[in-house]
């Protein structure tokens, strides 16, 4: 009789060991279903005060929301600027926000401009945007649809 308890001590020591041995299946994090369909960057672009419409109105085609324009002043003397060529000391800085896949198109087009114009010249960089608070201020700044959403 001893030994038959063992044995049904046994079993159920095994039947135990059994169901704990059984591996839980973990769950993705929610962080990444809140990943962007499109990424986005700030687009600075310097021009010449006078060309800073043309810049603008050029980065229309390229499905940009945000743009905001600030004139700028150079900190270089005067003698330092005539002896440089540089008359007009007046910049215009355009900040645009524009969709990542966007940004060679766009530079390539801004380098097209730069050689072909007069007073084309200027400077063009952009900054990544890692982080955004808000999914309708996404949406309007990387040009989405909601309804396509």
């Amino acid at each position: 009789m001893e030994e038959e308890k063992k044995e049904k001590a046994k079993s159920k020591s095994k039947a135990k060991t059994k169901t704990t041995t059984k591996k839980k299946k973990t769950k993705k994090p929610a962080t990444d279903q809140l990943k962007a369909p499109k990424k986005i960057k700030i687009l600075v672009t310097i021009v010449e005060k006078s060309m800073a419409d043309f810049y603008m109105n050029a980065l229309e085609g390229f499905d940009v929301n945000l743009q905001t324009l600030l004139y700028a002043k150079g900190t270089a003397p005067t003698s330092l600027r005539s002896m440089l060529g540089m008359v007009n000391d007046g910049k215009a800085v355009i900040f645009s926000v524009v969709q990542e896949d966007r940004v060679k198109e766009i530079l390539a087009t801004y380098e097209d401009k730069y050689f072909k114009l007069k007073k084309g010249n200027g400077i063009a960089f952009t900054i990544p945007i890692s982080s955004l608070i808000g999914v309708t201020i996404y949406q309007f700044l990387a040009n989405i649809d909601p309804s396509e959403v």
